[in-house]
């Protein structure tokens, strides 16, 4: 179960890093490298969630609850927007989700 968070984590931070490169390139004229770097951070969250044991479909579902609770928290720490009472609601039942669809017993 550790394994598998620690899998996430990573992987969230290299979509979020990379997606937030890319926007300083885009968005904010940052040079053309911020831009590669963000490709590359990308590609390789990419492989990072192909080391999750479960199947594609199940992993990327979860995913989304663990990348909602770590944009939040990008949000708050990078960007400097306080989460609100309704952002941690979302985001509490968003990684009670990722429990249950990563952690339930199956047969």
């Amino acid at each position: 179960m550790i394994k598998s968070l620690l899998y996430f984590m990573w992987a969230g931070l290299f979509e979020i890093g990379g997606g937030y490169l890319i926007w300083l390139w885009l968005k904010e004229s940052k040079s053309f490298w911020w831009g590669i770097l963000g490709g590359i951070a990308l590609a390789i969250y990419g492989v990072l969630a192909t080391l999750q044991t479960a199947n594609f479909g199940r992993v990327y579902a979860a995913y989304g609850g663990v990348f909602i609770a770590m944009a939040m928290l990008w949000g708050w720490k990078v960007d400097g927007v306080t989460p609100d009472y309704y952002d941690l609601i979302g985001t509490c039942l968003a990684l009670i989700s990722v429990l249950i669809i990563m952690f339930s017993p199956r047969s």
